[in-house]
């Protein structure tokens, strides 16, 4: 076995300030979704409003990262860090003082953009600083990071809620920002390397992300505000017109010698597509069934925010714990390793509505935690494992977008999700249907998204075993905290 490389000093202050910069943007999202009841509450906000505050944040850092990631290639990364961070940190001010959810929606998008800045750039940064083994590990750290934060945020947004009460809480929960953003920003001023353009003009293809950005909002809008059988009907024409424009303009672009939004390399990869795919489904269902779940325990039960907090606290745990087991997994189980995880997290959210609708109220809290145990346990051993295996398969012409299109990707699914899942608890428990049926409602869609997964990581692995060659022999994909590698 190769010795075990190591990062040197500057190494060490360049992956701090990445994993610092990253453990403060993504936190955001999952903090907030323990205090949504009670922002609800203080500002009078309509269910239109909860489903922007939470939706577009994911929505503004999906369609950040791409340009963000095409101008630090341009101009360098690290000011681009700067001003990105320095948005997202003022910007939370902004959010914690709001009066009106107007407001608030207006500044989580000026969030989201500036955490979107942020984290394109620290992409760039760890390829651009690091090569081969550290590279791995660094991305893997990264990759962890993530996984921590959205595990996390719920049982500090719990505990915030508990000691300071629901007015003041949800708004310290935007004010812990401020200085994690103020210490990483002294942090990349100093010890982030100094701009290294790479490419000698901008091809942002701003046509393909305004495409992007209407087809986002044409998937959104239905669940934000339901329509009648006319709306529907013109929003399905809507998302069929501007994907097939889309799809013409990305073969046009690349026709002409530019650098289109998605790379034609990318969708011609079946492995990758359905990888991103099981992506998608994983994190946007996740974040949207993590956030019904907080409304479900705080307005459906009556729990405390802390009392909700604790029933995701095993998620958290489960979720650390088998990341860092996941390498294990994988050796034996190979790429399976992400369709058990799919399985897994579908049975969870399927039992966990199930129980919902029949258990007794004194256990069900006890029930809830038990299935997030499964559900988080489930996604740490996929998440990652899924992401170096998408990053994998990724042509070698597009190895550098590859992982911003991927990101990109999740986010957006975040906000359809958020959106959607939201939507559908939030009308059934204004139509008197009850918090027991409409969590019922929530899991069963869930659940059967899940499947899709599942199914598409089935065959997934099965496209996957047919592309390789006697030439190109079979590789072994690492995931551990701290270490993700294909050898």
């Amino acid at each position: 076995m190769p010795e075990k490389e190591r990062f040197d000093a500057a190494g060490r202050r360049v992956l701090l300030v990445c994993v610092a910069g990253g453990f403060t943007t993504l936190i955001d999202q999952s903090v907030l979704n323990t205090s949504i009841p009670a922002l609800r509450g203080t500002l009078h906000a309509q269910p239109a409003h909860l489903q922007w505050i939470v939706a577009g944040y994911s929505l503004a850092f999906g369609l950040a990262l791409i340009p963000g990631g095409r101008l630090g290639d341009v101009k360098g990364r690290k000011w681009f860090f700067v001003i990105g961070l320095a948005l997202f940190t003022l910007v939370s001010l902004v959010s914690a003082t709001a009066t009106d959810p107007t407001v608030l929606i207006a500044a989580r998008l000026l969030q989201g953009a500036g955490a979107g800045l942020v984290n394109s750039q620290m992409i760039g940064t760890l390829q651009d600083v690091f090569d081969g083994q550290l590279r791995a590990r660094a991305l893997g750290m990264y990759a962890v990071t993530g996984s921590l934060a959205f595990a996390l945020g719920p049982p500090i947004g719990g505990l915030v809620l508990a000691a300071a009460g629901p007015e003041l809480g949800w708004r310290i929960t935007f004010l812990l920002n401020v200085p994690f953003g103020l210490a990483t920003l002294a942090l990349a001023v100093r010890h982030l390397p100094r701009p290294r353009p790479a490419a000698r003009h901008a091809d942002l293809d701003l046509l393909g992300l305004l495409l992007v950005g209407a087809l986002t909002l044409a998937l959104m809008l239905p669940f934000v505000r339901p329509p009648g059988l006319a709306g529907r009907l013109a929003f399905a024409a809507a998302v069929l017109a501007l994907l097939g424009a889309l799809i013409g303009w990305q073969r046009r672009y690349a026709r002409t010698g530019g650098h289109p939004l998605i790379h034609p390399a990318l969708t011609r990869s079946a492995p990758y597509a359905l990888g991103t795919a099981i992506a998608m489904a994983q994190f946007g269902f996740s974040l949207a069934a993590s956030l019904v779940l907080t409304m479900f325990l705080q307005d459906g039960l009556g729990l405390s925010p802390m009392g909700a907090a604790l029933v995701s606290l095993p998620s958290a745990l489960a979720m650390a714990t088998a990341s860092g087991l996941a390498w294990r997994v994988v050796q034996r189980l190979g790429r399976r390793t992400v369709t058990v995880g799919m399985t897994g997290s579908a049975l969870a959210m399927l039992l966990s509505g199930i129980v919902a609708q029949w258990a007794p109220a004194v256990v069900l809290p006890w029930l809830l935690a038990l299935l997030q145990l499964l559900g988080g346990a489930s996604v740490g051993l996929m998440g990652s494992t899924n992401q170096a295996y998408v990053l994998r398969h990724a042509p070698a012409e597009a190895a550098g977008v590859s992982g911003a299109i991927l990101q990109m990707a999740q986010r957006i699914a975040a906000a359809v999700a958020v959106s959607a899942l939201s939507g559908v608890y939030l009308r059934e428990t204004a139509g008197g249907g009850g918090h027991r049926s409409a969590y019922l409602t929530a899991g069963l869609v869930c659940a059967a998204v899940a499947g899709l997964a599942v199914l598409a990581s089935v065959f997934a692995g099965r496209v996957s075993g047919r592309d390789r060659t006697p030439e190109k022999p079979d590789e072994t994909v690492t995931v551990s905290p701290g270490r993700t590698s294909v050898r």
